[in-house]
């Protein structure tokens, strides 16, 4: 995805990748330039399709990476979504483990080396199997419905702005 603070508006509208999400959405943008598809042009959060938007990525610098272009993008174009607390992370899982005692599997998800070490913590270390997350490209239905899809068990971070000029700081240091 396009990196919406250091490009000018006119190529952001020109991003089908962009313009396909903003859609998606439903809502519209809060810029206007020439180059603005009049679907696009009339912000209207009463149009948004969706109570929460949900920005999943690979828990690795790559899948960060991403997240914190998808938040530039929503911070730019729309920010009343961040504003009103529509914006989400959604965690992954960085490890599967799986232990077998007495004939009996039982599996775990980590999301932090902290949370490995804690499930680790009195089980017998032969019997445990520890995989590092792969990607979500890899992960089978299941454990994506378990972990990232489940509204009763994934996790979700809400994205806030209670201090938009920080917030814009960090986004000109990181992303400028």
């Amino acid at each position: 995805i396009l990196n919406c603070l250091k490009a000018d508006i006119n190529s952001i509208f020109k991003s089908d990748i962009i313009t396909d999400l903003i859609r998606v959405l439903g809502c519209g943008v809060e810029v206007r330039t020439r180059s603005t598809a009049k679907d696009l042009m009339d912000f209207n959060i009463d149009n948004l399709r969706y109570n929460k938007v949900i920005l999943m990525s690979d828990q690795d610098v790559d899948g960060f990476h991403i997240r914190c272009l998808g938040i530039t993008m929503i911070y730019r174009l729309c920010p009343q979504l961040i504003e009103k607390g529509f914006v989400y992370i959604g965690e992954t899982p960085l490890y599967e483990i799986t232990y077998k005692n007495k004939g009996k599997e039982e599996t775990y998800f980590a999301y932090t080396d902290a949370e490995r070490d804690a499930i680790k913590k009195g089980k017998d270390s032969s019997k445990l199997k520890i995989q590092r997350s792969k990607g979500l490209g890899e992960n089978s239905a299941e454990m994506m419905w378990d972990t990232s899809m489940n509204p009763e068990t994934r996790r979700l971070i809400r994205v806030t702005a209670e201090d938009a000029q920080v917030m814009n700081e960090y986004f000109e240091l990181f992303l400028g």
